[in-house]
């Protein structure tokens, strides 16, 4: 590389500013000097405020600014001072101000999703690198969910019950440094793949005396272990079969990673994990993600001060419930029951209660009362899956750009019989219970409120692998017509939102071709409002495996609402060498050869109100 030319200075006088224009900065008004950058040289200084204009854009120095023109004509920004409020602007804790709520909520929000950013750069798996299947979120002192980014709704609706429940079982003080996870799906975690990683959070610089915030990214690791490859067993019977159970592992003790009692957790077990390497290197992701919050969190608070960040995570909360209250008031009682393909049953009734004086008083009783007692099936569903889907119902309701948080579910009375398919007890199995039971528990509450026709209904859980490989993925079907709206084709539905990994990267990964992926016509319900449809996908295997489906809606289908008529329920099969058809049912698991396809059709939307007679 050439040196660079150092330029002399052409005059001893200073640079004078073009003119001068009002320029509304650190909260007030100043009268800004315009430079034009061509006329600076080396060795000007130009204090703030001020504004350098160039060709290709403008340079804004805010007060505590300077800028340097150095002997190479670079000009160079310098903090020189510290930015200070005025007294006038500095943020109230005691009141909640309209425009810096709106700013807390997005800058809560953009650090669940920097969070999320720094997890999907530094993981390993396809699973969270490739499909997304992460989701990341900020709590406040409490371990209420404050923000999130836009991630898996079935995971950010539960996790705060794991940061609630590591808060009350925890027998040591946290330390500044400590990480902890846990997939217990008795103790505030969903299915044992889906492991969640928490950090408290501490003041930058204050000696530690409790944390102040919590940060928690959960990710869907491609293997934890259990009877499987890619532990999501069709038929488990126990909890213990599905994988390693985490119950409140300390990751990291005050910075230092405990790989060997990690490696000892996950692979001394009757059903240990696959792929240590991968496990672990997905672990120091999330706690990287993690990291990356606990910082930007302390930038707040070193901006804002810890009583103004800590009384906005209570206003964006407060405001979450204003906004469910104010939906409340424009809803109906309603009823609504549906039926897995196993004959077990969702039943639940949503009683409202209205205040005409005070909207404040508005709320709304969910009871899942009459809902199937657990079973030996894995569709069981901790009953913290099954508030995330209530939070998820209702926030969906509301037109406003707020964050999904606790302040959601304030308003709403949520009755979960305890030993019945959404609240099983230890030891049921319930690795189906976070993929397909949610999902139904959402289309059950849209069908009780009269809003929206079933959607496909499931995730299409499919798994593949050996010793060697291990794979996991959910597939996209068709979405379900609302009051004014038709469904939509080939798009994941409510309580996932996960990617399907590129077919290019997929095929490079693993010893597999994407035979065809189609869109599944005529598959979605008919009616005034159309149905979406569902898709076709075929994977052809190039070395034996063991494949595992993972389904709902395969007997039962997605129903239709106001006389729309129901979407086409889905299929799984096999090809033997690619022309032999072996039927599956709804969960299967299947040995594969090389050359032999497996075939997921998956259900289309349900369709509502009547279809028009075009033809008197």
């Amino acid at each position: 590389i050439p040196p660079e030319k150092t330029h002399p200075r052409t005059t001893p006088h200073p640079p004078q500013p073009l003119t001068t224009v009002p320029l509304y900065t650190a909260d007030q008004w100043h009268q800004a000097p315009v430079y034009q950058r061509e006329d600076l040289q080396p060795g000007d200084i130009i204090p703030s405020p001020a504004l350098i204009i160039e060709p290709t854009g403008t340079n804004v120095l805010e007060p505590g600014w300077q800028a340097e023109v150095n002997p190479y004509q670079h000009l160079i920004l310098r903090q020189v001072a510290s930015p200070t409020l005025s007294p006038n602007t500095i943020p109230s804790p005691n009141q909640a101000d309209p425009v810096l709520l709106e700013i807390f909520n997005n800058l809560f929000r953009s650090i669940a999703e920097q969070m999320g950013t720094t997890l999907q750069n530094t993981s390993y798996s396809v699973n969270i690198k490739e499909r997304l299947d992460f989701s990341c979120a900020i709590f406040d002192q409490q371990g209420q969910l404050v923000a999130n980014a836009p991630h898996i709704p079935v995971h950010l609706g539960s996790m705060g019950e794991s940061v609630t429940r590591l808060i009350e079982n925890q027998q040591h003080p946290f330390k500044p440094g400590d990480v902890y996870a846990l997939n217990n799906p008795y103790n505030g975690g969903t299915h044992l793949p889906d492991i969640t990683v928490i950090t408290p959070v501490f003041h930058p610089h204050d000696l530690p005396s409790k944390p102040l915030f919590y940060v928690a990214s959960r990710g869907h690791h491609a293997d934890i272990g259990g009877i499987t490859p890619g532990s999501m067993p069709p038929h488990s019977t126990r909890v213990e079969e599905e994988g390693i159970l985490i119950d409140n592992f300390q990751l990291v003790d005050q910075g230092i990673f405990r790989e060997s009692e990690l490696i000892e957790l996950l692979t001394h077990s009757p059903y240990p994990v696959r792929n240590l390497t991968q496990n672990i290197a997905d672990l120091q992701a999330q706690i990287a993600a993690n990291e990356k919050g606990v910082q930007e969190l302390q930038k707040m608070v070193q901006q804002y001060g810890l009583e103004t960040v800590q009384a906005y995570m209570g206003y964006v909360q407060d405001n979450a419930e204003l906004c469910v209250r104010r939906v409340i008031n424009v809803l109906k009682d309603g009823e609504f029951s549906t039926e897995l393909d196993s004959g077990e049953k969702i039943q639940v009734k949503i009683t409202i209660h209205r205040d005409k004086t005070h909207l404040n008083h508005n709320r709304a009783v969910i009871d899942f009362t009459g809902t199937s007692p657990q079973t030996n099936s894995n569709y069981n569903a901790p009953s913290a899956i099954c508030k995330a889907a209530v939070l998820y119902v209702f926030r969906s309701l509301i037109d406003q750009d707020i964050p999904l948080n606790a302040g959601c579910l304030k308003p709403l009375e949520i009755i979960i019989p305890s030993g019945c398919l959404l609240n099983p007890q230890f030891p049921a199995p319930v690795v189906a219970g976070n993929v397909e039971t949610s999902q139904l528990i959402t289309d059950c509450l849209y069908g009780a409120l009269g809003i929206m026709a079933a959607a496909q209904g499931t995730m299409n859980n499919f798994t593949f692998g050996n010793e060697k490989y291990q794979y996991y993925e959910t597939i996209c079907g068709g979405s379900g017509a609302g009051v004014t709206f038709n469904g939509t084709d080939a798009v994941q539905t409510h309580m996932t939102n996960s990617r399907l990994t590129d077919p290019e990267v997929l095929e490079w990964r693993f010893p597999v071709l994407l035979k065809s992926f189609t869109i599944r016509p005529q598959s979605g319900g008919d009616g005034l409002f159309k149905g979406g449809n569902g898709v076709i996908r075929q994977i052809q295997f190039l070395e034996p495996m063991t494949a595992a489906i993972l389904s709902s809606r395969r007997r039962v289908a997605p129903f239709g609402l106001a006389g729309g008529e129901a979407g086409l329920p889905g299929k799984n099969y096999v090809l033997r060498r690619g022309e032999i058809r072996e039927e599956l049912g709804n969960t299967a698991m299947v040995e594969l050869e090389a050359g032999d396809c497996f075939v997921i059709e998956t259900p289309g939307g349900g369709g509502l109100g009547l279809a028009k007679n075009l033809n008197p």
